[in-house]
């Protein structure tokens, strides 16, 4: 019998040859064009280490110790852009003798000194030894040397898989005194090296109590005999979560108001903390200033939350943001946007607002008064509103907001009905117009799900003017459950319990003036 692929036209042939040699390969590398450069090639912008040691030099970052200034310690040079969960990265480098290394998913340690860092490193050296391993700085010490798969279990036991090859070998890949692409790909638990194409180590790391999942990125100059470690072309994709974990991104608009109200970068953060501790498959960063620094922040998240001021000076219409958000609801990344952050205008973000949350504040249409819940009424069965009961919080809680026609996929949460009172301002953008009046003691939305029909959930809600009632359990009860949920986890079926002291809630405030007298 002729072999199948003997039927096949000579193109097929090769096509099937080329699938069979990339199946054949450990880890297929990542496409291209998804990896961001996160050094510019003339400045160490959004990096910091100590300037005595670090440059810029040719579109080269150059760490370099001397005679004249040696370091005591092994310094670091940090990128400070963002932290890594799962993350492939790319990099070249070139080392004039002694040694240096990659740390990932690591830690600053201020207490040790400045500039130092402890965790995974991707080592190298002048040396035959060491370049390629797994090295956790300050920490277990070696974890895996060249040509090895260790599988370190809970316990911190370690168990030996096939072998790669022989470290003699591998050693053969690397190019001394020349430059060399380094490659790191970690994916939950598992972490891979790679020099110059060659796979050099390869580790599962399970011991929970040690491992790391998420940290900082930074490149190392040793401390010891004088050296000199060149990097150029670093290039980072983040990768979608392993192990069923869910990326939840907080972006934090600027500071605005008067303090205790639009506590954005608080805010975020107590809720961060809040999700933390809660021990759910979910994975927490927060960008504050309006817009992450990160090039690479929204990559690799399942949610979106925006805590910030809205309108026309809304972070998500500045520059191409708007085209950027909007590509990544319609992949499925949900949206959750609170308070003034639901509001756009109609021409410019309406549209796309109605598309990824089924609704939004629209001025003229949209109003937004102070005033005490009264009657209040939460959605039964659906998972926002487990464990969360009807509460009253004095707020800027907007109503009379604009949704999405058909309203297929939208729940209402959380209703009430205004005072009369707050019908009664006279017309502007947001303060009143005939449509409101018209709707004296009407139910009205403050806060709604949406379940996209092409896919991804969004969720609004109108209040969170004042930071003060984040300390009210239900109303915090009914956020988290919203961002677990916006994030496409199953909600608990109590809810997301949290407590929150004083202290936590103090903590993380603007620095604003007080209002004048």
């Amino acid at each position: 019998m002729r072999p199948f692929s003997a039927l096949l036209p000579r193109s097929l042939t090769a096509v099937f040859r080329i699938l069979a040699a990339v199946l054949c390969i450990g880890t297929v590398r990542a496409d291209d064009s998804a990896f961001v450069p996160i050094f510019d090639g003339k400045t160490l912008d959004g990096w910091e280490g100590d300037p005595t040691f670090w440059r810029v030099e040719d579109g080269v970052i150059v760490g370099e110790t001397t005679p004249e200034k040696p370091t005591k310690l092994n310094t670091f040079l940090i990128w400070r852009q963002g932290t890594l969960d799962d993350f492939e990265l790319r990099l070249s480098y070139r080392l004039t003798g002694g040694n240096s290394g990659v740390q990932y998913r690591s830690r600053e340690m201020k207490d040790v000194g400045p500039f130092v860092v402890g965790g995974y490193q991707g080592d190298f050296e002048a040396g035959p030894k060491y370049s390629g391993i797994l090295y956790e700085e300050r920490g277990r010490g070696i974890l895996t040397l060249r040509g090895e798969r260790v599988t370190i279990g809970a316990d911190g036991g370690k168990t030996r898989g096939e072998p790669i090859g022989t470290a003699e070998d591998l050693q053969k890949a690397v190019k001394p005194g020349d430059w060399n692409e380094l490659r790191i790909v970690a994916r939950g638990p598992r972490l891979q090296h790679f020099i110059n194409g060659q796979l050099m180590s390869e580790t599962i790391d399970e011991q929970a109590d040690k491992r790391a999942l998420e940290g900082i990125l930074a490149l190392q100059l040793h401390a010891g005999p004088p050296m000199k470690v060149e990097f150029k072309e670093i290039h980072l994709q983040r990768l979608k979560l392993a192990d069923g974990r869910r990326k939840l991104v907080l972006v934090a608009g600027r500071p605005s108001h008067a303090p205790g109200q639009h506590e954005h970068r608080a805010g975020c953060l107590l809720l961060e903390q809040c999700l933390d501790a809660a021990g759910l498959p979910l994975v927490t960063v927060v960008h504050d200033g309006g817009w992450p620094t990160d090039p690479t922040a929204f990559d690799n998240a399942d949610a979106i939350f925006f805590f910030a001021d809205g309108g026309g000076g809304h972070p998500v219409l500045q520059s191409n943001r708007l085209a950027r958000v909007d590509a990544l609801a319609r992949r499925g990344v949900g949206i959750a946007c609170l308070h003034y952050a639901v509001e756009v205008p109609k021409e410019k973000g309406g549209p796309e607002f109605l598309g990824w949350l089924g609704g939004y504040f629209e001025p003229h249409w949209s109003v937004n008064p102070h005033w005490k819940l009264a009657q209040t009424e939460l959605a039964q069965g659906h998972p926002v509103t487990r464990g969360v009961q009807p509460f009253e919080t004095q707020d800027e809680w907007y109503y009379h907001m604009r949704f999405a026609e058909p309203p297929a996929g939208l729940t209402t949460i959380l209703t009430a009905v205004p005072p009369d009172a707050t019908r009664e301002r006279p017309d502007g953008p947001h303060s009143n117009n005939p449509a409101v009046r018209a709707g004296k003691g009407s139910r009205e939305v403050l806060a709604w799900a949406y379940e996209r029909p092409a896919g991804g959930r969004g969720f609004g809600c109108t209040g969170a003017h004042f930071h003060k009632n984040w300390e009210n359990d239900d109303f915090r009860r009914l956020m988290l459950n919203a961002l677990v949920w916006t994030s496409g986890l199953e909600v608990p079926a109590a809810g997301v319990a949290s407590s929150v002291t004083p202290e936590q809630l103090a903590a993380n405030l603007d620095d604003k003036p007080a209002p004048k007298k």
